[in-house]
């Protein structure tokens, strides 16, 4: 089949861009044809065909101006299946791997200082990437959305008249593989970390969204309580002038295999996920997880047996009580997952929909 996939944004590395690596690689594997459309791109398989799309726009109008000249550009052509990981107005298949704006907004707001509420989502970038939610999820520019967390799914039944048959749960998958057999001894001395630390994970950037602040309030409280409780924060930003001793900073790791090797649990508390990567490496890696609910990878989590979901991420007594109930386990074991977690399977369930959606349109032709 003759392909067009739509990414503003497209790096060879990084995590997020290996879902979309890999997928291209099996496409052009397969014998596919594959079109890549993108503002910008560094590094892609060599049998893509790029297609440069330039924005000259701000930030506010940016995402509308790259959506409508897309549009433009594909009237040029004819595929057997538009695909897009990117807010568009036209395509067989988009992925919502972002979720949904407007819900990111109102879990803002909710969560806001009281005197941020009142400006939470003012602005034109925020009008302008609601206006073109709409746009993307109106059924008549989209035939079907993949989604990676059946919360995401309901989120848009919720806020959009989409047929819920049209909706493809298909979730994340990671490279399990380099998450397994690392020498725990070893990563738990580069950190500092002593025998008797039980040391929490926290990964990620964009602090405020993935709820570092509220294991930043538990680690101060815990700070004479718990002296063996150790956080470890991998990811990009500062904790400020005075953060607590029992925290540390380790900024972005290339091999952030390393950290989930030199920890015991992973706390990661976001206000809104729609399905965060760093649960499936955590559990790849045989550590528990604690995540709130309004992370769609909070799926994957067996209360007990794999995990804790917390109701409200701000919920301290409750983090507390989980964090606890991993502590006294006797002996750190790998804990089970019921779902599969690899890459592989999620780049197969992915063109296994876009070759049927192909086939599809060619009998209705």
């Amino acid at each position: 089949m003759k392909l067009a996939l739509i990414r503003r944004q497209f790096a060879a590395v990084g995590g997020a861009e290996l879902y979309v690596q890999r997928l291209l690689s099996a496409l052009v594997t397969a014998g596919h044809e594959v079109h890549l459309y993108a503002e910008k791109w560094q590094g892609a398989h060599p049998g893509v065909i790029m297609h440069s799309v330039p924005v000259k726009a701000n930030r506010a109008l940016g995402p509308i101006v790259f959506a409508e000249a897309v549009s433009r550009l594909l009237t040029e052509a004819e595929y057997d299946v538009v695909f897009s990981l990117e807010r568009t107005i036209g395509q067989d298949v988009y992925r919502a791997g972002d979720g949904l704006h407007r819900v990111w907004l109102q879990q803002r707001k909710r969560y806001a200082s009281w005197w941020r509420r009142p400006f939470v989502g003012l602005g034109a970038f925020h009008a302008n990437m609601q206006a073109l939610e709409t746009r993307t999820f109106d059924p008549v520019n989209t035939s079907h959305i993949i989604v990676n967390s059946a919360m995401v799914k309901q989120e848009i039944i919720s806020h959009f008249p989409f047929p819920a048959e049209r909706i493809h749960l298909i979730p994340n998958g990671v490279e399990t593989a380099r998450f397994q057999n690392l020498d725990r001894s070893a990563m738990r001395a580069r950190f500092g970390f002593q025998d008797g630390d039980f040391v929490l994970l926290f990964v990620g950037s964009g602090w405020e969204r993935k709820g570092l602040p509220f294991l930043l309030r538990l680690m101060r409280h815990w700070q004479s309580s718990h002296p063996k409780v150790k956080l470890l924060v991998v990811g990009k930003g500062r904790l400020g002038s005075k953060p607590p001793p029992n925290v540390l900073l380790a900024g972005p790791m290339p091999k952030v295999e390393e950290a989930y090797a030199a920890a015991d649990l992973m706390t990661f508390l976001p206000i809104y996920e729609p399905c965060a990567n760093v649960i499936a490496e955590a559990l790849a890696s045989g550590l528990p997880v604690i995540t709130s609910r309004f992370n769609g990878a909070s799926e994957l989590i067996q209360t007990g047996i794999n995990g804790h979901v917390l109701e409200d991420p701000a919920d301290l007594p409750s983090l507390e009580t989980a964090i606890e109930f991993w502590q006294k386990r006797q002996h750190r074991s790998p804990v089970p997952t019921a779902l599969p977690l690899d890459l592989e399977t999620n780049v197969q369930s992915t063109l296994r929909l876009l070759e049927s959606v192909a086939a599809n349109k060619r009998v209705k032709i």
